[in-house]
C-alpha cells in the first residue's frame, strides 16, 4: 500500500520550493524500482560525490553520459558483435539502460572513467560566491553624508 502526500497545502505558504515539491511528486508516482545496472553513490568530501556503477560488458563507445540542467543522464547501448557465435547461457546482461540522477542546483560532472567494468562519474557541488555566506564585520556606523549645498552661480570674467 502506498501514500499519497499531497502537497497543495505548502504550495500555498512557501516561494521558490516549486522543485522540491516537483520531485517529491515525482518520486512518488515511480511504479518500480530500476534495479539494472546496479550502482553506488558515495560522498568523498563535503562537497564532492563519485557514483560507481557496474556496467561489466561495455565499453566506452557504448556509453553515453550527458547533463541538462539538473539531471544526470547515463545511457548504455551494446554495439552488435558480428560472428558472435551461438549462446548456450548468457549470464552477462548486454541490454541497454538509462539510468537518470536528480542533481541539486550547482552540482557538475568534474570527470568520468570506466575501469575494470566500472563506470566512476565524480560529481562536485561548486557554490558561485555570491551565495556563499559571508562575515559582515561590525564596525562604527558610516557617518551621515554631508548634505548637498547648491553653488551660487560663477561669473564669467
Amino acid at each position: 500500500m502506498r501514500n499519497e502526500f499531497d502537497f497543495a497545502p505548502l504550495f500555498r505558504s512557501s516561494i521558490g520550493f516549486d522543485r522540491v515539491f516537483n520531485l517529491l511528486a515525482n518520486s512518488q508516482r515511480l511504479q518500480a524500482i530500476e534495479t539494472w545496472p546496479p550502482y553506488d553513490i558515495v560522498k568523498t568530501a563535503e562537497d564532492g560525490y563519485r557514483i560507481l556503477m557496474a556496467v561489466a560488458g561495455f565499453a566506452e563507445d557504448d556509453l553515453e553520459i550527458t547533463q541538462e540542467r539538473n539531471v544526470l543522464v547515463v545511457k548504455a547501448q551494446k554495439a552488435e558483435e558480428p560472428n558472435a557465435g551461438e549462446y548456450l547461457h548468457r549470464g552477462i546482461a548486454a541490454r541497454a539502460f538509462e539510468r537518470r540522477f536528480e542533481l541539486a542546483d550547482h552540482v557538475k560532472v568534474e570527470n568520468a572513467s570506466l575501469k575494470n567494468g566500472l563506470l566512476s562519474i565524480a560529481l562536485k557541488r561548486e557554490i558561485p560566491e555570491a551565495m556563499k555566506p559571508r562575515k559582515i564585520a561590525i564596525g562604527a556606523a558610516d557617518p551621515q553624508p554631508a548634505p548637498l549645498q547648491i553653488e551660487a552661480e560663477k561669473q564669467v570674467a
